[in-house]
């Protein structure tokens, strides 16, 4: 993967496009990406990332910490805000990174603090190889959504209590950033359910939601434990567990997020702390089909310390 670098109109600063935990053609989670933004200041970035449009674009505002150009220094931005984490734009940085510098292990100095990323080429069916990258996350934690906040959450995505599944607590999740986990236990509903984009902006923006509104399906999920362990190799992704997730990220002309990193890790934090599942343990999340870019991350769960999310990243053409 050579990623030739595209000047943006308003600033000539080079700006990497990729796309990250596509699942095919067409899918995954766009990512701008800027490998030198050492000259760059906060004014500046924000413009570019409005510029670009996309969730979010990573700068390396340090390429080199302490004279190591394996551990760099990362700042994200929205269109509309920085961000503390982004997973997705971590992936696509780390993939560029490794495409500059060769596979193997980086550190990111984030702004919720050292995120290790592991790099590798891995052969393909058919022939070929593609880099792949998995970033740990930091410390996860989780705590209970509070009653009122829960309803007003639902009234604003117009569902009730009676639509969401029991045994899936409502609750925060964190894994670099906050993610409110709300989990439907009807396929009906979790494909039908809908939203005002400012309404929900304005609470998540109220409770400190820097990352998505997580929503999952419960129907069909076999959290079996003995399968997601026994699995060993990402080749078998396909007989992995399996959950289906939408992320609700209203920013800009962005309603939708097509793959959430830090929701995927806050999600593996989530079901630990619940006992949803016994770790260590592995199952993918399966995103995007709602806004037609169908994404696929894969999750470790150990049995503590942070979460490992997966997948691939590829420079979008044209």
């Amino acid at each position: 993967m050579t990623v030739p670098r595209v000047p943006t109109t308003a600033s000539s600063t080079d700006v990497l496009r990729l796309t990250a935990f596509a699942d095919g053609p067409g899918g995954g989670n766009p990512a701008g990406v800027v490998l030198d933004a050492s000259v760059l200041d906060d004014v500046r970035m924000q413009q570019i990332a409005a510029e670009v449009g996309y969730a979010e674009t990573a700068f390396v505002v340090d390429r080199a910490v302490g004279g190591d150009d394996r551990v760099v220094r990362a700042r994200y931005f929205s269109p509309i805000a920085e961000v503390p984490f982004c997973g997705h734009a971590t992936i696509a940085t780390a993939l560029a990174l490794a495409d500059e510098r060769g596979t193997g292990a980086f550190r990111f100095e984030t702004a919720v603090g050292p995120v290790v990323i592991e790099t590798t080429q891995e052969a393909v069916a058919g022939g070929g190889s593609e880099l792949r990258a998995s970033f740990t996350s930091v410390e996860p934690r989780t705590r209970p959504l509070a009653d009122a906040v829960a309803d007003e959450l639902l009234d604003l995505l117009a569902l009730d209590r009676d639509d969401l599944d029991p045994a899936w607590s409502l609750a925060e999740a964190f894994a670099g950033n906050w993610h409110p986990v709300v989990a439907v236990r009807s396929l009906a509903v979790f494909d039908s359910f809908g939203f005002d984009p400012g309404a929900v902006r304005e609470l998540m923006d109220r409770q400190g939601w820097s990352g998505t509104v997580t929503v999952v399906c419960t129907e069909g999920v076999d959290l079996d434990l003995a399968i997601a362990a026994a699995v060993a190799t990402r080749g078998a992704d396909a007989e992995l567990p399996a959950i289906e997730a939408r992320n609700l990220f209203p920013v800009g002309d962005i309603t939708e997020d097509p793959a959430t990193g830090s929701a995927a890790a806050a999600l593996g934090a989530y079901l630990r702390a619940g006992g949803l599942l016994a770790p260590p343990s592995r199952f993918t999340v399966r995103q995007g089909r709602h806004v037609g870019r169908p994404s696929l991350l894969v999750v470790d769960v150990p049995t503590t310390g942070g979460i490992t999310v997966g997948g691939t990243a590829a420079l979008i053409v044209g």
